[in-house]
């Protein structure tokens, strides 16, 4: 199985996690009909209200790529980015071996 699987965390300035967790959510919507992606999920931590996991699946890593070349994906990075409480890392890169669903 060759898809791309990035699994990351954000953390938000304190009290913002719900605030970017919505801006989150915009682009899992705007995401839709993106070539390649095939999830798109937010998730909340169950310890910090701050801290927003993100886990995306794409047909290929070039699609994710392409993605962030994407007008609505810029200005989605360009909303979140004054919410973001510490700098974002870069996510794990996992190699999908199976599942339900993929």
């Amino acid at each position: 199985m060759n898809k791309y699987f990035l699994h990351g965390k954000l953390t938000a300035k304190a009290g913002k996690g719900e605030e970017l967790r919505s801006v989150l959510l915009e682009a899992a919507d705007s995401l839709m009909t993106v070539k390649g992606c095939n999830v798109y999920a937010i998730g909340k931590d169950a310890v910090s209200s701050d801290v927003v996991w993100i886990t995306e699946i794409w047909d290929s890593k070039e699609d994710h790529d392409n993605s962030l070349k994407l007008e609505s994906v810029k200005a989605t990075i360009a909303k979140a980015m004054p919410i973001i409480g510490e700098a974002p890392q870069k996510g794990q890169e996992l190699e999908i071996v199976g599942g339900k669903g993929i």
